[in-house]
């Protein structure tokens, strides 16, 4: 990655060059971690106060019940942690004869990211969650100034789950969505906060909070207990990785969909595309094609790695089983892959790091949106719909069960060089996630482009078959040349969504210090000192 000062793509920002770095889709969250850090805080507690900062401000992408993922490098060592929740004990096919879904109590697994947090601050920590917490509890208690982005999401999110149990009265104060500007309080997340702070995270899992969870889920015919709460327990997971050329990029391995990014990457390797540039009709089809294939098998095989029986990350990422999907890419027309026949062998997303070395990528997320819809009165508690991402089909290795993690669309990436920690990054936005790992990563080390030049090139995302959405700053030239190919472009205009996701991105310099980009399609800042 090389620094530049011309601008490649239109965008109103510049790489942040500093030694202690925070990347996240929230100026305000941003902040929050950076007064961490000057407290004499960490990576980790920064990474910690500006998550719980942004389950206030951010409320549209993730919040106090949504999971989470990490990807930890902290000075010597490369860990991985999957803060995933289970679905309730009670789960089970027959619950859900129409199939999975997406709204109210039944698409709520039990949340992780609170005991992500704990987990963290217990093992990587240096100040404590009373201190990292202290941001996210003011923003709450006191307020804060709604940003334009969320503030749009807000009112789509409110016109879509307003009935939803609990939600119009913490989220639509005087029956609407805060408008952009306005001062928004969640008085109910201030407690939770306070009690997940005073008690290491009890409080929400096994005391008052859990309590008045349960209740709510009982009220209104969910089947969380205080058993499903209290069970609840993150795993050091540690990372899968695939090298392409000098650079690993490592990923959580399954329940989430980071595997997919690895597979593509592994594709990649026995293609052309060292031979284009960034933007050329060859690089970016080839990348297409490689993701298609990777997904097929996503679909077919990923779930909880305890119910993976079959086919496991090993057979899925077995060099000549890739170099055998690669062969089946055609530069000269798109196809539409079926999964392949492996041998037995998954929001909001943030970057820090400080001027020790320690690096982190976090991600949290509510799944879709606001998630369920579901708010438990009086905590602040928005639940997540992760329920949503299990299927009923019989015999699949993701179908729906008591006690089971269901399969995971958010993903942290870190990328390594000669054992040595490179880059945290990621992007959030469901699918697109694992696609947009692949785009960031060969942007940033195979094309040299700056982290922030990253995040502001145009987007594309595989969505089905021959279907391939891609922004409108695409080059025309590119867009006509990949319908040429036989791909079905769908020019989809910003929607200030999630469709061509949010990046954050955190790279190390060679001589010390870091260079963080932010996503220019979001509200969110990279900042430094």
């Amino acid at each position: 990655m090389r620094l530049r000062h011309d601008p490649v793509y239109p965008s109103r920002r510049s790489p942040v060059l500093a030694e202690n770095v925070v990347a996240t889709s929230q100026p305000l969250a941003t902040q929050a971690g950076l007064t961490i850090l000057q407290q004499g805080g960490n990576a980790v507690d920064a990474a910690i106060a500006t998550a719980a900062a942004l389950t206030v401000v951010e409320p549209t992408g993730n919040g106090l019940g949504s999971d989470a993922f990490c990807i930890l490098w902290d000075g010597k060592q490369l860990h991985g942690l999957n803060a995933s929740g289970r679905a309730p004990a009670a789960w089970s096919p027959e619950r859900f004869p129409d199939g999975m879904v997406q709204h109210g109590w039944d698409a709520v697994t039990v949340p992780g990211a609170v005991s992500a947090w704990v987990e963290l601050s217990e093992r990587f920590g240096k100040l404590g969650l009373a201190t990292v917490l202290a941001p996210a509890i003011r923003y709450a208690e006191e307020g804060f100034i709604v940003s334009p982005v969320i503030a749009a999401l807000w009112a789509k999110g409110a016109e879509t789950l307003g009935k939803q149990p609990g939600f119009a009265e913490t989220f639509m104060p005087g029956g609407r969505a805060p408008k952009a500007g306005e001062r928004f309080r969640n008085p109910g997340a201030a407690r939770t906060l306070k009690a997940i702070a005073e008690t290491k995270g009890r409080a929400f899992y096994e005391g008052e909070i859990a309590e008045e969870i349960v209740a709510f889920a009982k009220a209104h015919g969910g089947a969380m207990t205080m058993a499903d709460l209290a069970a609840q327990k993150p795993d050091w997971c540690g990372t899968v990785s695939q090298s392409f050329d000098d650079v690993e990029l490592h990923e959580i391995p399954p329940n989430g969909q980071g595997i997919a990014a690895l597979m593509a990457l592994g594709m990649l390797q026995h293609t052309s595309i060292r031979e284009h540039g960034p933007d050329d009709l060859t690089a970016v089809h080839l990348q297409i094609e490689a993701i298609k294939l990777a997904y097929a098998d996503l679909h077919a095989f990923v779930a909880d790695r305890d119910h993976m029986t079959e086919v496991d990350e090993t057979a899925l990422l077995d060099p000549e089983y890739l170099k055998s999907r690669a062969a089946l890419i055609s530069e000269d027309k798109a196809q539409d892959f079926g999964p392949g026949a492996p041998k037995r062998g998954g929001t909001v997303l943030l970057n820090v790091a400080d001027a020790s070395g320690m690096m982190i990528s976090f991600i949290q997320s509510n799944y879709a949106g606001f998630g369920s819809g579901v708010v438990v009165p009086g905590t602040g508690v928005s639940m997540q719909n992760r329920g949503f991402g299990f299927t009923t089909e019989e015999g699949h290795p993701n179908q729906v069960a008591g006690g089971k993690r269901p399969f995971h669309t958010i993903i942290p990436g870190f990328a390594m060089k000669n054992g040595q920690p490179l880059m945290a990054f990621g992007m959030m936005g469901g699918p697109i996630q694992a696609q947009g790992h692949m785009q960031l990563l060969l942007r940033t080390e195979l094309w040299d482009q700056d982290v922030q030049t990253a995040a502001d090139a145009p987007r594309w995302r595989m969505i089905e078959g021959l279907d391939v959405a891609c922004e409108p700053s695409m080059a025309p030239a590119l867009l006509e040349g990949l319908k040429t190919l036989g791909h079905k472009v769908q020019v989809e205009a910003p929607d200030n969504a999630f469709g061509f996701g949010g990046a954050q991105l955190v790279h190390r310099l060679p001589e010390g210090g870091f260079a963080a980009g932010s996503d220019p399609r979001k509200d969110g800042q990279a900042a430094g000192f």
